[in-house]
C-alpha cells in the first residue's frame, strides 16, 4: 500500500481522452523557485508508512536552463520491516513552458527493481525510454503538451486555471509514464480550512480521478488539498484503498517562493 501511495502522491493517472493545456498557453505565476524543498509523511491508520520529500534546483541540460526536480519516498519504521521502499524519481523541465526533457526512475519496492530514463522530443512527438537493467532503448509516440510524473505536479502548481474556475469543474493534461500515454483528470470542489502541524491553512480542495478496483474504491476515491496562496503547495491528500484509508501530510518546508500563509483568527 505504502509503495503505490508513493507514486499517487505524485500523480493519480486516469485513462481517457479530453483536450488538454498547451505548454505554453497559460502566463504563469511562479509558484516555486530554486532551493525549494518540502516533505510529505504518509501515514495509514496510526502507523507512520513512509515519507516522502520533494527538492527543486535550477540546472542546464544540454545548455538548456531547466528546473531539476527530484522526488523521494520511503518507508520507514514498521512498515519498513514488512515492506522496504526506496523510490527515487527526478524531472528536467524547461524553466518557461515547464515542458519535460528528461525523467529518471529508479525504484526498490520490496526487492522488485526498475531503472529507466526517457528522453523527450516535442518537436517530433517521441520518447526514448531507456531501462538500464536491461540496457535497452525503445521509442514511442507521445501526445501534444506531454508531461512526466513529476513535471505534471509543477506545472499545475503554476499553470492550473485560478481565476473563474467553478466548483466542480474538470480540467486535464497529458501524462506519459513508463511507455504509456495517459490524460490526468482533475476536479476542482472548492475552497476549505484544513488543520495542520503549522496551524489553520486554507486551501483549495480537488478530486484526482483515478483508477478504481486495484488499489482505490472508487474513481473519486482520493483527495488533494493545496495552499490556497501564491505557493500551491501541497497540505493533504487522502485516499480511500480497498482497505482502510491512508493519507499524506505536509510535514516540513523551506525555501519557498512566496510567504506560508496561516489562518488568524
Amino acid at each position: 500500500m505504502a509503495k503505490r501511495f508513493v507514486i499517487v502522491l505524485l500523480l493519480t493517472l486516469y485513462a481517457g481522452t479530453s483536450q488538454s493545456f498547451p505548454l505554453d498557453s497559460l502566463a504563469p505565476t511562479p509558484s516555486f523557485q530554486n532551493g525549494e524543498w518540502f516533505q510529505l509523511r504518509l501515514h495509514y491508520g496510526f502507523f507512520n508508512a513512509s515519507y516522502a520529500s520533494f527538492s527543486l534546483e535550477r540546472d542546464t541540460l544540454d545548455t538548456k536552463p531547466v528546473f531539476h526536480a527530484k522526488g523521494f519516498g520511503e518507508t520507514t519504521g514498521l512498515a519498513r520491516w514488512f515492506f522496504k521502499v526506496e523510490d527515487y524519481y527526478e524531472s528536467y523541465f524547461d524553466e518557461k513552458t515547464g515542458a519535460p526533457y528528461k525523467f529518471v526512475r529508479n525504484i526498490n519496492e520490496g526487492g522488485y527493481t526498475k531503472n529507466i530514463e526517457i528522453d523527450f522530443n516535442h518537436e517530433l512527438k517521441t520518447a526514448n525510454v531507456l531501462d538500464k537493467k536491461k540496457n535497452k532503448t525503445n521509442q514511442y509516440k507521445i501526445e501534444s503538451n506531454v508531461h512526466d510524473l513529476v513535471s505534471c505536479f509543477y506545472y499545475l502548481r503554476n499553470h492550473y486555471p485560478q481565476q473563474g474556475i467553478a466548483v466542480n469543474e474538470t480540467f486535464d493534461i497529458n501524462m506519459f509514464f513508463d511507455n504509456e500515454n495517459y490524460v490526468f483528470k482533475l476536479k476542482y470542489l472548492g475552497k476549505e480550512k484544513i488543520d495542520s502541524k503549522f496551524g489553520e491553512i486554507n486551501c483549495l480542495k480537488f478530486r484526482p480521478m483515478v483508477q478504481s478496483g486495484r488499489v482505490f474504491k472508487e474513481q473519486e476515491s482520493l483527495t488533494l488539498w493545496v495552499s490556497d496562496d501564491k505557493n500551491r503547495l501541497p497540505i493533504r491528500l487522502q485516499a480511500d484503498i480497498l482497505i482502510g484509508s491512508i493519507k499524506a501530510d505536509l510535514e516540513n518546508f523551506k525555501n519557498l517562493k512566496h510567504p506560508f500563509k496561516i489562518v488568524v483568527e
